[in-house]
């Protein structure tokens, strides 16, 4: 296996009942690198990304066939589910803190794995905070409620939840579509620095944004891959027609 790579999927197929949502999907993401899933709506982006952490599991009446591997152990059959998701952290389309203080959000998932330690686990606190760009603006009401919080705010706080588990990689379905755009600015520059860290995938309807943030970017349609290639390439010179006309606005 290639040691750049964290991630691939091998003719991944997905059902949901009699609907194939995904179609032979072959695809390599590599590490420490923002890779952005872009489509029309509809077209198997978020599915695909659940596929990476398994949340699919959850959803009733899936058949899934295909491969799926990190660090070249297969996803479906290698590893307990919550070991899988401690390293597979996801962010969601809306901010979803729990209804509890700013401190027990972070703290929650280390808890859950076993940390207990009120120095480690104030530690784990900061540093999250820290990485998420938010420190500085909620150290002195970590007690406060997390739904206080502005709707960036928040989001970051779902971001720093993610990292407190210390994942390997951070999985982000739309994370700005409902922020306004400084807020989007903030996670942007954000998902730029945490790729030192983290190895990063973002479904985003927004173009502009998978051209400033995204080193490859994935085109999908009905879900199937049209093409996937370093993300300068695909914006301005792209191999297939349908990529053009989606990036061009001729649909979409």
């Amino acid at each position: 296996m290639d040691k750049n790579l964290k991630l691939y999927t091998k003719d991944l197929n997905l059902f949901y009942g009699s609907t194939q949502a995904l179609k032979n999907v072959t695809v390599d993401i590599e590490k420490n690198k923002v890779t952005a899933l872009i489509g029309p709506s509809g077209c198997g982006k978020s599915t695909f990304l659940k596929t990476l952490n398994r949340m699919n599991d959850l959803v009733h009446n899936v058949k899934i066939t295909g491969e799926v591997y990190l660090d070249g152990s297969n996803v479906y059959e290698e590893f307990d589910v919550v070991d899988l998701r401690k390293k597979v952290g996801m962010v969601f389309q809306k901010p979803n803190p729990f209804p509890m203080s700013i401190y027990e959000n972070i703290a929650y998932g280390p808890k859950i794995h076993g940390i207990k330690s009120k120095s480690r686990l104030d530690e784990i606190v900061e540093k999250s905070l820290i990485a998420s760009a938010l420190w500085d603006e909620v150290k002195d009401r970590l007690k406060q409620n997390a739904l206080g919080l502005s709707g960036g705010q928040q989001q970051r706080l779902c971001i720093a939840r993610v990292l407190a588990v210390e994942p390997e990689v951070v999985l982000m379905d739309e994370p700005t579509s409902a922020l306004d755009p400084l807020s989007t600015l903030k996670i942007e520059d954000l998902i730029d620095e945490l790729k030192e860290n983290y190895t990063i995938v973002i479904v985003t309807h927004n173009m502009q944004q998978a051209g400033r943030i995204s080193d490859n970017t994935a085109f999908f349609l009905h879900g199937q891959i049209v093409e996937y290639d370093q993300t300068e390439k695909i914006f301005s010179m792209p191999s297939d027609k349908r990529t053009e006309d989606y990036i061009t606005g001729r649909f979409g």
